[in-house]
């Protein structure tokens, strides 16, 4: 089948499986997985070559691993360094001690080969524990942040135990590069990420558009990802310690925004080349053995997640639940069995068997734990995690950071209030950072990237962008798609208000009307009038000013009317003024 051809049966296989398993409450993943079986080799055999696909399609957790480490700032990096060494490390170790152990004694295998085994199925799956964590809002609690940290040490694993792979190889590959290489390139991406990505940003938001935006970004992880591979590497590693390196710069929610689209799109793509992949034939002449595995897998996998959380003073549902959620092989496995097949190291046969038991871990992960949300939820538990929110998630979007916005920045930051403030000019931002102010790239009237920066978890959003039509339009979008959240707008005069109160923006600020009034006042003390006098005048003033503006608000008038009411408002205001006069001398 032709490339197009394959590309319609991949898009229909998703746009059938997934809303029906997202129906049947079955999630995304476990959809993919199925789609994949069906349109396989397996099944109706639509599109071959499943192991090309898997390939290229391995992008996808090049780009979830490249997000990844936009949101991991190295602080925080170094914040977890605990729970990624005894969560992660503890799981790791304990998960294949048992896992060795147990193919070693029960299946009689070698302990050379148990040892793979072992190493290669301890690791879960990234994507899948992620995207499993993400769809059930428990990404950013305790017990989340501790399942994170326990897959971030199995990918830092990964390349360990490829290493220990390659080394046990009964072929003699000359091609493999020298640990020297290795280092090098990791040097060469840090000092790359540190001293000219940013730059280039820069130069990119400068000359460029949107399109040409998307395509640094992709530039930027496929790049180091091919780079690192070439090295002896993992894609996924060097994909990673880009996102960490740019994690501080200003490009960081466009970057981000800029790879969600493909990351979606080629991890659905990855887990349906894993349901491609799997060998039902081996299922279909052993099936007591294969899900005899997989739930002994799971079993193992989940009680020593369980253990090591409820060491960490985590509640037993959440053990439980990161526990099921983390049980799965992952995608590594495939790549580890591959080589110790390939290298001689493990028969092709028990190769085959791991690869299936990890896809079918897979396939049962998404039900249990599904199942045991229900059961959880009708032992009418409250739940103590229920959200995904993080204390670290802007309270505050400011939209547009010029002198106007700044004030408002400067006033949060000082009383330890999270936001996150956006802008259009890069070299604005760069000369703003100077003087430590945490503000990034973007264009806040794009909705995609509102979600990005956190739109989603803040309480209030202030608009002081200086272009109005831009404003108007952020404004009418959030008004639509996010009604919860409280919206205070920068207008430049009466006509913005209006327009505002059309949207429904109820909280505007005339960014020249109190400072008007302030020098109205000091031109009255000049004059002659006392300090009292010249607050009364300007109060009376303002007031009848507001009133004015409410009248025109309420009866929507076109620019004659406005015209009109504003002549009919300055008689009123020499009445008001003259009547003041009066009651003073009396």
């Amino acid at each position: 089948m032709s490339i197009l051809g394959s590309g319609l049966v991949f898009l229909a296989a998703a746009v059938v499986a997934i809303p029906l398993f997202k129906k049947l409450k079955l999630g995304a993943i476990l959809g993919y997985l199925v789609a994949g079986i069906i349109i396989g080799p397996a099944a109706m055999n639509w599109v071959n070559q499943p192991e090309v696909i898997l390939h290229f399609a391995e992008l996808g957790v090049v780009f979830l691993l490249f997000i990844i480490g936009l949101e991991l700032e190295p602080e925080k990096l170094w914040k977890m360094r605990n729970q990624i060494l005894l969560s992660g490390g503890g799981q790791l170790l304990f998960s294949a001690l048992f896992i060795t152990i147990l193919v070693h004694v029960i299946l009689s295998y070698s302990l050379l080969t148990s040892v793979v085994i072992g190493l290669a199925i301890a690791l879960s799956s990234t994507a899948f524990a992620l995207q499993l964590m993400a769809e059930h809002r428990v990404l950013k609690s305790p017990p989340g942040k501790h399942g994170f940290a326990m897959l971030l040490m199995q990918d830092l694993a990964v390349i360990p135990i490829l290493l220990l792979v390659e080394s046990l190889s009964t072929h003699n590959d000359v091609s493999a590069p020298a640990w020297w290489i290795s280092v090098l390139a990791i040097c060469f991406v840090l000092v790359v990420g540190r001293y000219l990505i940013n730059p280039f940003l820069r130069l990119i938001s400068h000359y460029g558009n949107e399109e040409v935006m998307t395509a640094a970004a992709l530039l930027i992880v496929i790049a180091t990802a091919m780079g690192m591979q070439q090295a002896g590497l993992s894609m996924g590693m060097g994909a990673f310690i880009a996102g960490i390196l740019l994690a501080n710069s200003s490009f960081k929610h466009q970057l981000e925004t800029e790879i969600e689209p493909f990351k979606g799109l080629l991890l659905g793509l990855f887990f349906i080349a894993i349901g491609m992949n799997l060998n039902l034939g081996l299922l279909a002449s052993e099936p007591m053995f294969i899900l005899s595995a997989a739930a002994m897998l799971v079993l193992v996998k989940t009680a020593v997640i369980f253990v090591i959380l409820k060491l960490a003073k985590q509640q037993n549902t959440d053990a439980i639940r990161i526990g099921l959620m983390l049980s799965q092989g992952g995608e590594f496995a495939f790549v580890v069995m591959t080589q110790a097949a390939g290298n001689g190291v493990v028969d092709a046969t028990i190769a085959s068997q791991i690869t299936l038991v990890v896809g079918i871990s897979m396939a049962l992960t998404s039900p249990l734990v599904i199942l045991h949300s229900l059961w959880f939820n009708s032992q009418n538990c409250p739940a103590v995690y229920d959200t995904n929110r993080d204390t670290d998630e802007p309270q505050v979007i400011i939209a547009g950071f010029g002198r106007f916005g700044q004030v408002t920045a400067r006033i949060l930051a000082a009383n330890d209030i999270p936001f996150t403030a956006l802008d259009k000019d890069a070299e604005h931002i760069e000369f703003l950072k100077q003087f430590g102010s945490k503000v990034f790239y973007g264009d806040a009237s794009r909705l995609d990237l509102l979600k990005t920066a956190g739109i989603e978890h803040a309480r209030i959003l202030f608009i002081a962008i200086d272009n109005e039509e831009q404003a108007f339009k952020l404004a009418e979008t959030v008004s639509s798609e996010f009604p919860q959240i409280k919206i205070i707008a920068r207008a430049r005069n009466r006509f913005a208000i209006t327009e505002y109160a059309k949207i429904g923006v109820n909280h505007s600020v005339r960014e020249l009307f109190s400072g008007g009034l302030e020098a109205a006042e000091l031109v009255l003390k000049e004059y002659g009038y006392t300090q009292d006098e010249a607050k009364n005048m300007v109060r009376i003033f303002a007031k009848h000013d507001q009133q004015l503006l409410a009248k025109t608000i309420g009866q929507d008038m076109d620019f004659e009317q406005v015209i009109e009411t504003s002549k009919q408002g300055r008689e009123q205001l020499q009445s008001l003024f003259a009547k003041d006069r009066q009651d003073f001398k009396g």
